[in-house]
């Protein structure tokens, strides 16, 4: 009766996963980006409505109706679970475009919610919490609009011609073959809301152009619809500010500007390229080494559904932002709903006007369309799995961004765990060891100079990584005397300027379902008498937690001592041992606000006050930030303090965790050419913490186990092939085990 009972539940556990599986891979076409399909086919439908005019984005007029952006809009959390969780009909797929109306009288940015895909018919207005209004001023800078801005440089140029071609030794802006000047563009864009005014400074158009600064900025008001109505506000040279480029021209002409005389054009100009130099004892006639699948893949990708040792989840690219998971399971039980990139930002110090105003919030440049191709054997391995993505940014069709994402499983060369066990008589009772083998999914973000590498890591053991690697450009202005207080010098004229590098997650966890709680575990000293020798006292650690009862308990500032575990729980599901199933999150980061609160441009980032913040989960509250943000940080349509504002109650409730993470990177001379990713990583790890029985790992089959056998032969126990493959090795696993002297 027994072995029927289990054999009965055996049964019903092993139903209720396949169930699990196939619900969650009815579901992830939920969250996949929107296809080629779909976005041609909300074009054609909204530029079908003849009311809104729409015209092309990339036509050369200011003044027009276009669309600037698509990507898909999420279903609601309630409605994609019950496809998740009971199988039921997907809620119809939407989309979320943003339209700039600039052919009327009170120009305004109008975002839709376009269905159903992939034949829509309907569209709504969607709007902000508390129906705030979006600036046009606020919209993201567009080719079209680069476009006059590089006319009116090249105006500008023109009456500085004599002073820029003797400054940068032989560079100009236009008629220029090899010697051109380009230029970087700083936001955010003025010093209030309503404001359109940019700094731009001139750098020399060669290999690695943002480390070439030529020490001339200038600030130009393009805030009129009518480019010819744009003015020059100021202009700087050699630390010194001018009211036009005339005067600037006339005073230099004169000899009252100290003039600038950088070198002239020659391989010293190429400290900022890839092209190898200085002495290396690497044998360049063979590679370094590779990975390999010795057996082929051991995940499985099914459009966004990727399964892999116990885990599965869907993926998306959202193109305003960045990289998303949804519907983490483990063994088909989900751990987390959605964990999303929100947001990056780079904040800089300096001694010119474009670096005491550069604040770069890269939402704002439509972060997420950034992910250009990756390189297989150095982006990703040459086994990975490539992915290529579609965005809707900026232009009148759909853009493919080929082999973008790539997944691929790698060994850590590292054991997940190990042990050697000694007899202390120079042999051993045992060992026994498992390989560390990860799933990573990953892309790139190249926002102008910097370039993020985003991963998220599947650990055998339950663990999920999420992690951002910084490399790409330092944004470098011209050196000044006082400009060392703000960074260091790296190269003639050249100041790496200081900054900090903040990132936000968004980390919506269902810990053994909806229902969770929050708690922090810090140490306490106790001092009592020792109850095996009165005379005496002991000193230890104890665990002393706290509950967190409402968002504002759980609000975190920068600052403030940090709590050393933060637990997240179901308070209704215990494990086999009597612990409530929970998980834990672990930073990884130095990360620190980067302005004082409610200061002007904070107020757009008030996330960045907090390295951890908890909320209840609302559909409402679905970004911490927007792609309106860099332009407008002052009065921003998304404020996330706003989300912690109202001080709910987050006991037994479905919440959401916000993360932020980052670094200070004072730059130095070894950030030429440019940033190296070692050390300026960060990121967050997500560890189960009781939510097991024991380590789900031991289901892996690449453990090995070797004893000591008879006459002194090992004695190796192992569950895949012995020997790994050509490509590895041909020689089978061997181990000995034995020390003694020589």
């Amino acid at each position: 009766m027994k072995l029927l009972l289990v054999l009965q539940l055996l049964f019903l556990a092993g139903c209720s996963a396949s169930r699990s599986r196939e619900w969650a891979h009815h579901g992830a076409p939920m969250f996949a980006d929107l296809s080629v399909r779909e976005m041609k086919a909300v074009r054609a439908y909204l530029h079908g409505i003849p009311e809104m005019r729409l015209t092309e984005a990339r036509g050369k007029s200011l003044k027009k109706n276009s669309i600037l952006l698509m990507e898909l809009h999420l279903p609601k959390k309630h409605e994609a679970l019950k496809a998740l969780d009971h199988g039921h009909a997907k809620p119809p797929r939407q989309a979320r475009v943003i339209v700039q109306f600039g052919n009327q009288s009170q120009p305004n940015i109008t975002e839709y919610i376009v269905s159903p895909l992939p034949t829509p018919n309907s569209h709504v207005v969607k709007t902000f919490k508390g129906n705030r209004p979006v600036r046009f001023e606020s919209r993201p800078i567009t080719n079209v609009e680069y476009g006059h801005i590089e006319a009116m440089l090249e105006k500008i140029a023109a009456k500085a011609q004599k002073l820029l071609f003797e400054t940068t030794g032989g560079f100009s802006y236009t008629n220029c073959s090899d010697r051109c000047l380009t230029f970087s563009d700083i936001a955010p864009r003025g010093l209030a809301p309503g404001e359109r005014r940019t700094w731009i400074m001139l750098q020399k158009f060669v290999e690695g152009y943002f480390i070439h600064p030529v020490g001339f900025e200038v600030l130009i008001n393009h805030q009129d619809l009518d480019p010819e109505r744009w003015t020059v506000e100021k202009v700087w040279y050699n630390s010194m500010y001018f009211d036009s480029v005339e005067e600037l021209v006339k005073k230099y002409e004169s000899g009252e500007v100290e003039k600038i005389k950088l070198p002239k054009h020659d391989d010293s100009d190429l400290y900022s390229t890839y092209i190898p130099r200085g002495q290396s004892n690497t044998p360049t006639n063979i590679h370094g080494p590779k990975l390999v699948e010795p057996q082929g893949h051991r995940y499985h990708t099914d459009h966004n559904f990727v399964e892999y040792a116990g885990w599965s989840f869907a993926y998306r690219v959202r193109s305003s932002a960045g990289l998303q998971i949804f519907d983490l399971r483990f063994n088909g039980e989900r751990i987390a709903y959605e964990i999303s990139l929100q947001e990056a930002i780079a904040f800089y110090a300096g001694d010119t006007p474009a670096a005491m105003q550069t604040k770069y919030i890269d939402a704002g440049w439509a972060m997420g369309t950034s992910t250009y191709e990756l390189a297989p054997g150095i982006d990703c391995p040459e086994i990975a799995t490539f992915v290529d993505l579609y965005h809707y940014f900026d232009t009148d069709k759909p853009i493919l961004h080929k082999n973008a994402l790539c997944i691929f499983e790698m060994t850590l060369a590292m054991p997940l765990r190990r042990h050697f066990n000694s007899d202390f008589q120079g042999g051993y009772n045992f060992y026994g060891g498992l390989d560390n083998t990860v799933l990573v999914v990953r892309t790139t973000s190249t926002v102008y100079n910097y370039d993020y590498i985003w991963d998220i890591l599947f650990y055998l053991n339950g663990v999920v990584e999420v992690k951002m690697s910084a490399s790409g450009y330092i944004h470098a202005t011209f050196f000044t005397p006082n400009g060392l207080h703000y960074g260091a010098k790296v190269y003639d004229y050249v100041l790496g300027n200081l900054h900090t590098h903040l990132i936000h997650y968004k980390v919506d966890l269902d810990i053994a379902g909806q229902k969770n709680s929050f708690e922090t575990l810090n140490l306490k000293y106790v001092n009592f008498t020792n109850p095996w020798s009165p005379k005496n006292f002991i000193v230890q650690s104890k665990l002393h937690k706290t509950e967190h009862k409402t968002e504002r308990s759980a609000a975190f500032r920068f600052g403030k001592q940090f709590p050393r575990y933060l637990h997240f729980y179901n308070p209704n599901e215990k494990n086999k041992w009597g612990h409530q199933r929970g998980y834990r999150i672990q930073f990884n980061s130095h990360a620190h606000s980067v302005l004082p609160k409610d200061w002007q441009e904070e107020k757009g980032i008030s996330w960045s006050r907090y390295p951890l913040a908890v909320t209840r989960h609302k559909d409402s509250e679905a970004s911490s930030s927007s792609i309106y943000t860099q332009n407008d940080p002052w009065e921003p349509v998304v404020s996330f303090e706003d989300y912690i504002r109202n001080n709910e109650d987050i006991v037994n409730q479905d919440l959401v965790a916000w993360v932020t993470v980052g670094f200070l990177h004072v730059p130095h001379s070894e950030d030429i050419p440019n940033t190296a990713t070692p050390g300026n990583a960060v990121g967050f790890f997500l560890r189960p913490f009781n939510f097991f029985d024991e380590d789900p790992s031991l289901s892996s089959k690449s453990t090995v186990i070797v004893r000591p056998g008879r006459a002194g032969k090992p004695k190796v126990q192992r569950w895949t092939p012995e020997v790994v493959g050509h490509c590895v090795t041909d020689q089978p696993f061997v181990y000995d085990g034995t020390y003694t002297g020589v």
